[in-house]
């Protein structure tokens, strides 16, 4: 590959992705999100157990193993989803091979997968070994609430009114009280909220944490009027102050890493009525050309992107040889041209829904070729290979 003039970083890893295989391929599968995660320079994957069935045994991990193997074109491991009644089960699931750790989900959000009471999350907390990633909000305070948008049907705007900041610092807080007694180290995921970036500030021992790229693009009421329930997502985007927030903790280097929570759905679902309509949005082949798209315009320097995308995720989860360009190592890289321009089209992204809340946005920067394992996959937006991905493997 002739590199003169490109930037070659090394691959970028995106530690949260739904993919919605088994059960609910209308909206994706493992082979679409793959593949729109190597058009997006992204060459490993971490992917939530909110399918049908949800990943909860060792049985439905396997059959996700399985489909992965025959049809991803990039790297990945798939998370084991806490219930009330699957400890046994997560204890065996945490063991296998491909198997990037525990999702919890404390306020219930695409899917039935929930878990919010204190003796259970102290269970899981202190009889399972693996890396333990929660969805943040206060399931009760989310019930309770819940009647301000159903007495008034059809406003997206109020979904961050819904799910409102207090829903996601009550439940953080209570997460990390657990952890603290436990001694455990928890992960907390699309982090949306100034309050809880102080928190988190101060328990740096026991907790990392995540915030997205469209928590750092996009604000609300802005997006709302916008794109209307395209920017519906769990938990919401909020308003500048928040965001600001979530910028300090990038450039100070307080956040751990940059995940996309991508989570496709219809055009067909997406325009039913609030709060009908399902929460999240595509974003695995958006996520690092937005970065590099904000580093571009001076939000934070190039080398932190590849932090937050590439380093830290390898250095954090303990992923085997990934993370950096260095001799021993897989040749996982991404190139990219900064002096090129991307627009944005639906009809670029790769996902089976077809559609990006960016679409019409001019990026700075543009992902030139993705390479697997010393392969090149993808290049000018062609795929080069069959599927080649494998699991991602852990340093025990």
């Amino acid at each position: 590959i002739d590199c003169k003039g490109l930037h070659i970083l090394p691959g970028a890893i995106d530690t949260q992705v739904h993919f919605r295989e088994p059960g609910l391929t209308q909206k994706e599968t493992i082979e679409s999100g793959t593949r729109a995660a190597l058009f997006g320079g992204i060459t490993g994957v971490f992917e939530m157990p909110n399918t049908k069935p949800p990943t909860t045994d060792i049985q439905a991990l396997r059959e996700k193993l399985e489909i992965a193997k025959n049809t991803a074109v990039v790297d990945y491991a798939f998370y084991a989803g806490a219930t009330q009644e699957n400890l046994k089960q997560l204890q065996q699931m945490e063991a296998l091979p491909g198997c990037s750790g525990i999702k919890i989900f404390m306020g219930s959000s695409t899917g039935s997968l929930l878990l919010y009471s204190e003796e259970h999350l102290k269970e899981i907390l202190s009889n399972t070994v693996s890396t333990i990633a929660i969805h943040a909000e206060d399931e009760d305070r989310l019930t309770e609430r819940k009647k301000i948008v159903l007495e008034q049907p059809g406003h997206v705007e109020l979904h961050p009114v819904w799910r409102d900041a207090e829903s996601a610092i009550i439940a953080t807080k209570k997460i990390l009280t657990l952890a603290r007694q436990h001694n455990r180290k928890v992960h907390i995921l699309h982090v949306t909220t100034a309050e809880e970036v102080e928190i988190l500030s101060q328990h740096r021992d026991i907790a990392s944490f995540e915030i997205t790229p469209q928590h750092l693009t996009l604000f609300a009421p802005d997006c709302y009027e916008r794109l209307g329930t395209l920017a519906q997502m769990n938990p919401p985007i909020r308003e500048k102050r928040h965001q600001e927030a979530l910028w300090k903790a990038v450039t100070s280097g307080l956040v751990d890493v940059i995940g996309s929570d991508h989570a496709p759905h219809t055009l067909e679902e997406k325009k039913q009525t609030y709060p009908d309509t399902p929460s999240g949005m595509t974003g695995v082949q958006t996520i690092l050309p937005l970065m590099i798209h904000h580093s571009l315009n001076g939000k934070l320097s190039l080398l932190r992107t590849v932090e937050l995308l590439s380093q830290n995720p390898a250095k954090l989860f303990g992923i085997k040889s990934k993370g950096k360009i260095t001799v021993g190592f897989d040749a996982d890289l991404t190139l990219i041209d900064l002096k090129a321009k991307k627009e944005v089209k639906n009809s670029w992204i790769q996902s089976a829904c077809g559609w990006t809340p960016y679409d019409g946005m001019t990026l700075n920067g543009a992902i030139i070729a993705t390479l697997v394992g010393g392969e090149v996959v993808m290049r000018d937006d062609q795929v080069l290979s069959r599927p080649r991905g494998r699991p991602l493997e852990f340093i025990s």
